[in-house]
């Protein structure tokens, strides 16, 4: 049987998860199907960078990795995603809002359905 290379020395499992139930998330690279996904042919894109989804479940892959199953509404798509694909939009630090400015109230509406501002706002 052929050895399982692993990318990274760090277990995952050993800390809680990233994300939580729910969270809103968006997609950091664009995901192909491999083969894993009914009625699409492998190569064909699930999800494209930038895809705002939500955090359906979690679970993990050989004992080290957490997989985020996300739910993309746009698309219909749920897909297992690891951290590393993923930012989240519901937790974002106050550093990161405060070098957004203005355009974190956008950020905030990513994915809920809310028209964006209008430039007089």
């Amino acid at each position: 049987m052929a050895d399982i290379n692993r990318d990274e020395a760090e277990i995952e499992l050993a800390y809680p998860p990233r994300f939580d139930y729910g969270e809103r998330v968006v997609s950091r690279s664009v995901v192909r199907n491999d083969g894993t996904y009914r009625g699409y042919d492998i190569g064909d894109v699930l999800v494209h960078k930038g895809d705002v989804g939500y955090v359906t479940s979690i679970g993990t892959f050989l004992q080290q990795y957490y997989i985020y199953a996300v739910e993309f509404v746009e698309t219909g798509h749920r897909v297992g995603m690891r951290a590393k694909e993923l930012c989240t939009l519901d937790k974002l630090p106050d550093e990161v809002l405060a070098q957004l400015g203005d355009k974190a109230a956008a950020v905030a509406r990513l994915g809920t359905g809310q028209p964006a501002p209008s430039p007089t706002d």
